[in-house]
């Protein structure tokens, strides 16, 4: 089951590997209504690009490609989107798809098994334990409990308080049965995009809250981003170098977003890689290409470009 919105193209298409694609939005995750915003914004952009656009929201699994569509640019987020599972019956169907691959995934959608690729890597992470039991913890406060294998925030909370760890472990592990908490690791917030190869500016985030949780990135105005984010050049350097060092030992491929907390003493700390980050009006992915002088349809283009099987 679907729902199909079509838009033709006159424009000319020569030069693309592809002329009819379809962008997946929406799906059947807890990150849905992300997934339709920047599912609707690929589009566009792709559009913008000469393509002919099929948007196919999906509200189930068992759904179908219109005939005729070429390739598919992958716009769903969380389960069903960033976890394999889609990428697999796309490889099963022949059928061209953006972004990294099955198994790529599979890994990076799962943060305990990110971060033990990324250790035995030499890849600095915060220290961390997989609980699924509240009673268990030996990390002691401050402390961030998030469920294995959600994103955009969701489930994940920062804990200062004793009152307030079992609540937030329950609420996080109500996912799956365990949770995984980390160190909280003060200082900054930034991010570095990936795009074909190409390791893109840092961006800073800074909220009005105590941290990029759900509502500062998609509820308010009140988030400020900086881009480049003002950094030592030796800084960047190493947060760019580590990017694409988790990029690659992750095995991801096209583009992605390999998110930071960066220490008062200038030490980063990889927090994940998104396989398929955000493409909304306040989505970090889009910001850094611009700043590297990327506009929003060619990055969408540059990306259906390289779907692959």
């Amino acid at each position: 089951m679907f729902c199909l919105m079509e838009t033709m193209e006159i424009e000319s298409d020569r030069g693309k590997r592809f002329t009819r694609v379809a962008v997946l939005k929406g799906g059947v995750s807890s990150e849905r209504d992300v997934s339709l915003r920047s599912g609707a914004a690929v589009a566009l952009g792709l559009r913008d690009g000469g393509y002919k656009v099929v948007e196919v929201d999906v509200v189930t699994p068992e759904f179908s490609l219109p005939a005729g569509v070429e390739a598919v640019f992958v716009a769903l987020h969380g389960t069903f989107g960033e976890d394999g599972e889609v990428q697999r019956m796309l490889k099963n169907l022949k059928i061209p798809y953006t972004g990294s691959g099955v198994e790529s995934c599979r890994i990076a959608f799962d943060k305990v098994m990110t971060r033990d690729r990324l250790e035995s890597n030499g890849i600095p992470v915060p220290v961390g334990e997989v609980l699924s039991d509240p009673d268990s913890r030996k990390i002691s406060l401050p402390l961030v409990v998030k469920p294995p294998c959600e994103g955009s925030s969701v489930g994940c909370h920062l804990v200062f308080d004793e009152a307030d760890w079992e609540a937030a472990f329950t609420d996080a592990a109500q996912y799956s049965g365990e949770a995984l908490v980390e160190n909280y690791i003060p200082g900054r917030e930034l991010t570095v995009g990936i795009v074909d190869g190409e390791v893109l500016p840092v961006v800073e985030i800074r909220t009005a809250s105590k941290w990029y949780d759900f509502e500062a990135k998609y509820m308010t105005d009140n988030t400020q981003y900086t881009v480049p984010a003002e950094l030592p050049s030796e800084t960047t350097k190493q947060m760019q170098t580590i990017a694409l060092k988790t990029f690659e030992c992750l095995g991801a491929e096209g583009f992605g977003r390999v998110d930071f907390r960066l220490s008062p003493d200038g030490s980063p700390y990889v927090l994940e890689l998104n396989s398929i980050p955000g493409f909304t009006a306040t989505s970090l992915l889009p910001k850094a290409a611009e700043a590297a002088g990327i506009g929003f349809s060619e990055l969408c283009c540059r990306i259906m470009e390289q779907a692959h099987l």
